[in-house]
């Protein structure tokens, strides 16, 4: 006996279409797991295997067997493909024995054997639990007996045998088999619920992923499109760049796997969260390899700060990130453009404001190195280029702010990037959907987007 459940997967969503800031592209090795996985979880086969011992309507007895119980329920065979347009068609054959006692005493069995001959695929829809969300639902469900063996002594055969497939499998085993696969589908989407919930970025705001269009399948994977809310804490919704161009998986991964995208424009408004936590007021006078940060420091290159402070006065630096970050990609490299301030002072005693010395507008670019930790994205930086400097205003008459270059370089990569780095330890939520665990990902940089190359354990 060969139940074959078909069924097809997708989700609806109602609106128009919108650039995705992230694009999930489900292969075949991903929905094999959870299927399964929630065929196991839910136990349905036992209960099946149980209800189908109980007396149902419209079941009629054989006359000479009683007592008929479904027991040995065979592992299944799960197989998937694809339909494009449609969703997937999931095939289940499974076998079981079917026993039952001969009046007075003799005891029989049929046994049934797993011969998997064909399949039927039927279309079917999908609906939305609540906004954002996919509901898989299943549609056309057939099963099919592939064949039956018996150990009844011949002189029973054909007449019981066929009396008991027309009166009692024929109709019995759809109403028992065809709600197993709704079953499953309960599983599978309560690992999408919390796809849509906030996700705290540390104390700044919430990160939400929520479908941007109607899931569609292809002969090879479903493609998920996200566009991902992300929220101050005071309520305000940071607006994605316009992406210049599609978000598309590259080419060169293996058949049947599964990708995440996430674009440089979502990773840009997500640090934009952070941009208040780039400014900085820094007081050591004590860096890393830096010479120590006082005024006779600084006068080797202005020669002004010596006359001004003939005594050394330690340093004080204030960085301002004015504009929101940037992050680019490129194949292979990733950076994070910052624009912004750079403000030296000379502290004073006596708690005393400390004076302004100069304010220099700098950019610079920050090297992105990504890893995964539990459900987090995680970066760490490094100092590419100052890019330019130049003088706002200055305490210390004119000076060629260029000669500062190698000074200011230093600085930034011995005293801001710690900071940064600090900052970013919070790390980014990545979206929450079949359980998945982001542990195992392989990382890819590619043209305007990261590529997480999901890995099942």
């Amino acid at each position: 006996m060969l139940p074959i459940l078909c069924l097809a997967l997708c989700g609806l969503l109602t609106g128009t279409r919108a650039d995705p800031g992230a694009l999930l592209r489900l292969g075949m090795d991903v929905m094999n797991h959870e299927v399964q996985s929630a065929m196991d979880e839910s136990h349905i086969l036992e209960k099946m295997a149980a209800e189908a011992g109980k007396k149902r309507p419209g079941m009629k007895p054989i006359k000479g067997i009683t007592d008929l119980k479904v027991k040995d329920v065979l592992l299944p065979v799960i197989t998937l493909s694809f339909m494009p347009g449609v969703g997937i068609s999931q095939c289940v054959s499974t076998g079981m024995t079917i026993t039952g006692k001969r009046e007075p005493s003799w005891v029989g069995t049929w046994r049934s054997i797993v011969v998997p001959e064909h399949h039927s695929h039927q279309p079917g829809f999908c609906g939305m639990r609540r906004p954002g969300l996919p509901m898989f639902k299943s549609e056309g469900c057939e099963v099919i007996l592939v064949s039956v063996k018996t150990n009844l002594p011949s002189n029973m055969l054909p007449k019981v045998v066929n009396k008991f497939l027309d009166s009692t499998l024929h109709k019995v085993l759809p109403g028992l088999m065809c709600p197993a696969i709704d079953a499953v589908l309960v599983y599978v989407n309560k690992k999408w619920a919390n796809l849509n919930t906030p996700m705290p970025v540390g104390q700044v705001g919430t990160i939400k992923y929520v479908l941007s269009s109607t899931p569609t399948t292809t002969a090879s994977y479903i493609q998920v499109d996200l566009s991902p809310v992300v929220q101050q804490k005071e309520g305000s919704t940071i607006k994605l760049p316009d992406a210049r161009e599609d978000l598309k998986v590259p080419e060169g991964y293996a058949e049947g796997s599964s990708q995440l995208l996430l674009s440089a424009t979502f990773l840009t408004a997500e640090l934009t969260l952070l941009q208040k936590s780039f400014d900085v007021k820094i007081r050591d006078m004590k860096i890393g390899e830096l010479p120590p940060q006082t005024t006779e420091t600084l006068a080797s290159f202005i020669p002004k700060v010596a006359e001004a402070y003939p005594k050394p006065k330690p340093l004080m630096t204030q960085i301002k990130i004015n504009k929101h970050p940037k992050v680019t990609m490129k194949t292979g490299k990733s950076l994070l453009h910052l624009h912004g301030t750079l403000e030296m002072l000379a502290a004073r005693r006596r708690s005393k404001a400390p004076v302004s010395l100069f304010l220099l507008e700098v950019h610079f670019n920050l090297k992105i190195q990504y890893s995964v930790h539990g459900d987090r994205l995680h970066m760490a930086t490094s100092l590419d280029r100052l890019l330019s400097l130049t003088r706002k205003s200055s305490k210390m008459g004119s000076f060629k702010e260029q000669e500062l270059t190698g000074f200011i370089t230093n600085y930034l990569q011995e005293a801001y990037i710690p900071v940064v780095n600090d900052v970013l330890q919070v790390g980014l939520p990545l979206p929450d959907f079949l359980g998945m665990n982001y542990n195992r990902a392989e990382l890819d940089i590619v043209e305007n987007a990261l590529v997480l190359n999901l890995k099942l354990e």
